[in-house]
């Protein structure tokens, strides 16, 4: 497994934006008011999610697997609960969702190509920083 990005919850979509642009990431997908995604010069992504649509003000790690099915399935076979198994979802990846001991949550998915260049990703080139479309 790859440790792919964090996501963690946000009250306030235009300060989170504002404030992850500041420290230097690259805003690559806008949903206002609810997720953005983030890149680091290096290809790594972090995201913020409305706290109101993800449950709480907590934090997702999300680890990719090139073999989702695979590895869920000797996981499950290794004792581990999921909460849902591999499950295709609208925005082009197949996830699976557990926790951790701690009650964490944790999510096991493919994107590939869909992770940092997804249908619509933010053109940088042409848009100016702080404005929404």
């Amino acid at each position: 497994m790859k440790l792919n990005q964090v996501t963690v919850g946000c009250l306030d979509y235009d300060r989170s934006v504002t404030f992850y642009r500041q420290l230097g990431l690259t805003q690559i997908v806008d949903s206002p008011r609810r997720y953005a995604r983030f890149e680091t010069a290096t290809g790594e992504t972090f995201s913020i999610h409305a706290v109101e649509e993800i449950g709480a003000p907590t934090s997702m790690t999300y680890f990719e697997c090139d073999e989702l099915d695979a590895k869920v399935a000797w996981l499950q076979s290794s004792g581990v609960t999921f909460d849902t198994g591999p499950t295709d979802q609208s925005w082009g990846w197949r996830e699976a969702r557990l926790r951790d001991p701690a009650g964490n949550p944790l999510c096991l998915f493919y994107g590939g190509n869909n992770r940092r260049f997804p249908p619509w990703r933010i053109d940088n080139a042409t848009k100016k920083k702080g404005t929404e479309e």
